[in-house]
């Protein structure tokens, strides 16, 4: 039988009470100007202009990166520079784009329930958590140190309404706590694109979208994907390209709407959406 999800949630204030702050009111206290320089200034560019709390928590979140990176392998990219750009903006970069498809501006206003699939170090799940705080967030990985590693990092930076699941995503797309019950659901470097779509689409709400990192060959995975996403019950709106700050290289972020529900054999077991995709 398939092994039942590990979850651990870190809910919301009760409405009565007044906001729960990301971090402590000492927060707010002037930035050093050498406290995430790069950051700061490509989110600026990026329309996505940081407060002093959101800036210490991404402080914090590198500082845990490192130390977590020295017990096992989460990333390569661990200068603090690198990590800025490489990772933070590099996550950051497509949420301008989405935000236009929800016809929406930020910061975001209105609670969207977004998974983060294979989040592995928490990307681009905690980096859009951080400047959107209204997300909803469900976090999942299948390897239990990344899942430790990530329950740190949401106490420590103190998150609210965010979820850590560990789970297989053809696992999770059978279960009905998840299936279809999400407005977004992203993917950074996780897999091929028509092996993605079959993990991602099953977990997208009617009307929601899988929202897929990609770099340079997006377009070619994105050809050899286009019969997998309608068969999924999906409709690309959106391949576009965007400029992370700072790095002069550029990504690209696919929208795809989820318009029908995914047949129920969908996603499959056993390996067989990275062995066989569909075509």
């Amino acid at each position: 039988m398939p092994r039942k999800p590990e979850r651990t949630t870190h809910p919301l204030p009760p409405p009565e009470a007044a906001p729960t702050p990301e971090l402590a009111p000492e927060a707010e206290a002037p930035l050093p100007e050498t406290m995430m320089p790069l950051l700061r200034v490509g989110a600026e560019r990026l329309g996505v202009p940081l407060t002093s709390a959101q800036v210490r928590q991404f402080e914090a979140y590198h500082r845990l990166l490192v130390e977590w990176n020295q017990r096992f392998n989460l990333t390569a990219i661990t200068e603090y520079d690198d990590v800025q750009v490489k990772h933070f903006l590099d996550c950051l970069a497509g949420w301008p784009v989405v935000l236009e498809e929800l016809g929406a501006t930020h910061p975001l206003n209105r609670p969207l329930h977004l998974a983060d699939i294979g989040t592995g170090a928490g990307f681009p799940g905690l980096p859009l958590k951080i400047v959107a705080p209204r997300l909803k967030l469900t976090l999942v990985d299948g390897t239990g140190k990344k899942v430790q590693y990530l329950r740190q990092v949401v106490d420590a930076l103190e998150l609210r309404a965010v979820e850590v699941v560990q789970g297989r995503a053809e696992e999770l797309g059978h279960n009905s706590s998840f299936r279809g019950q999400f407005d977004l659901v992203t993917a950074r470097a996780v897999a091929p694109m028509n092996t993605l779509v079959e993990y991602l689409l099953p977990l997208v709400r009617r009307g929601g979208y899988a929202v897929i990192y990609k770099g340079a060959a997006a377009a070619q995975e994105f050809v050899e994907a286009r019969m997998a996403i309608e068969q999924l019950g999906g409709e690309t709106v959106r391949m576009a390209p965007v400029e992370v700050p700072l790095l002069g290289e550029t990504r690209f972020v696919l929208l795809i709407k989820k318009v029908r529900p995914t047949p129920a054999q969908f996603p499959r077991s056993q390996g067989l959406a990275r062995k066989k995709p569909l075509a």
